[in-house]
């Protein structure tokens, strides 16, 4: 995956100290209720739109530029699904981050899916109840947009996925 810029900037001043970002993940239903999911070129794993907020961005405006940058796709952010913390993680070369996520719902709007993008190697839409291998904090997010009701889900305790 490409660093950001303002990111590799950043890791010049404070070198692999830990450094707090905001994320996005786009969950895009399409009209029949299928997810869009994208497998990461970096590790092969299956996962919703994702990307960083941009310094001074709007998340939202980050969830549907990723989703054009990397899949092609035009979409609408329907609501906010959940805010979770990530736990801190060491990258291979050593640096440290923790991401605080913000999990968008969202509508297919046009386009056609695809790999648009070095970051990902494949693209499908996938029924809920057909998802391909996921790790517990990917499928916490789906939940959460899947069961969106208009209320964000904000974890208070640190316990849940």
């Amino acid at each position: 995956m490409p660093t950001p810029e303002f990111i590799l900037s950043l890791r010049e001043k404070i070198g692999h100290d830990p450094l707090w970002m905001p994320g996005v993940t786009a969950v895009v239903f399409n009209e029949g209720g299928q997810v869009l999911l994208c497998r990461r070129s970096d590790n092969g794993a299956w996962t919703p739109i994702t990307g960083i907020v941009d310094p001074g961005e709007e998340p939202a405006v980050t969830a549907v530029r990723e989703a054009e940058e990397e899949a092609g796709v035009v979409i609408e952010v329907e609501g906010l699904a959940s805010v979770k913390a990530n736990p801190p993680q060491t990258f291979p070369n050593g640096d440290q981050a923790q991401f605080l996520d913000l999990t968008f719902r969202c509508r297919y709007v046009s386009g056609e899916a695809r790999v648009n993008d070095e970051e990902s190697s494949d693209m499908m839409w996938a029924d809920l109840d057909d998802l391909p291998p996921m790790n517990d904090r990917m499928l916490y997010r789906l939940r959460s947009a899947s069961e969106f009701s208009g209320r964000t889900w904000f974890s208070l305790d640190g316990l849940d996925t």
